[in-house]
């Protein structure tokens, strides 16, 4: 059988969480508009007759103006040196800029076989995107450029077995029904910190942290708590909302996903605390086993 390392790399909002969740046909990774929204390394563990693939989505690389830009950068680097197979996903309705030669940069002297994604190609004609194609040819020597969307699906397959070209003869790392290294409780929180990321959009920075603080089952049903940490208490109203409005949306939309992903009816109650002191913030969480960002 064929097994190995498959990173996914790109600029912020390239779709690489997208990506990732139409090749796995389930949600996995967050997603949203707001840059930075991917901020811990997942994989995603494919699954055929013949393969295991560990796809494994990386925060989005780009010239960082903070500590927290500096750490998720580093961590996307770790993930590139020791994969089989490097995926550089691009905006195909984008020009090529610096943001792109960054990264490209950074991974053409790593011996590896580097694929050019083209994302977005459900909404390029077919002549802009051969024209697209011949451009990118002259970039670098790219093992292979694919052109698909990750959005509608179109193309993952041809993805997956041209990926398997360059795979090995190997073992399977994960059994057959795990499809992610990350906990029940880290996508719970993820989907919550989605839903704020997508319904606050530029009021709340994407640094913010929720928590799942209980998790107890009752008679077919799931009665689940989040905490959503801030480090100010003007986003803490703006999270909270007049009169509630905006927690009890993110509780409604956040709700659908939970019980999408437990397969069991859900009673979520999520609420907001501000932890202005960034060593209090860590020694909470540090109570709670988890680390900073990895939440």
């Amino acid at each position: 059988m064929k097994s190995g390392f498959v990173s996914i790399v790109g600029r912020p909002n390239v779709g690489k969480s997208t990506l990732l969740n139409s090749i796995l046909e389930r949600k996995i990774a967050i997603t949203s508009n707001v840059s930075g929204t991917t901020r811990n390394i997942i994989e995603g563990i494919y699954n055929d007759s013949d393969s295991q693939i560990i796809f494994i989505d990386t925060p989005g690389i780009h010239k960082p103006v903070n500590k927290l830009g500096t750490y998720m950068n580093k961590k996307a680097y770790t993930m590139i040196e020791d994969v089989d197979v490097i995926l550089f996903l691009v905006d195909a309705l984008k020009p090529f800029g610096k943001g792109d030669t960054f990264i490209l940069e950074k991974i053409k002297n790593l011996n590896k076989p580097v694929m050019l994604i083209l994302n977005k190609i459900d909404l390029l004609k077919k002549d802009e995107l051969l024209a697209l194609i011949n451009k990118y040819k002259d970039l670098y020597e790219f093992s292979e450029i694919i052109p698909l969307s990750a959005l509608k699906g179109d193309n993952i397959e041809d993805l997956i077995e041209t990926i398997k070209k360059y795979l090995n003869d190997g073992i399977k790392y994960y059994n057959d029904d795990e499809v992610t290294n990350v906990s029940r409780n880290f996508l719970i929180s993820e989907i919550v910190r989605e839903k704020l990321l997508r319904l606050t959009k530029d009021e709340v920075p994407h640094a913010i942290t929720c928590v799942v603080e209980s998790f107890e089952e009752k008679e077919g049903k799931v009665e689940i708590g989040v905490l959503i940490i801030v480090d100010r208490d003007n986003l803490k109203k703006i999270i909270i909302g007049k009169n509630g409005s905006m927690l009890k949306k993110v509780g409604t939309y956040a709700r659908g996903d939970i019980e999408a992903l437990l397969g069991k009816k859900v009673y979520l109650t999520t609420y907001v605390k501000t932890i202005d002191n960034w060593r209090e913030k860590e020694k909470y969480l540090r109570e709670l086993g988890l680390d900073e960002l990895n939440s």
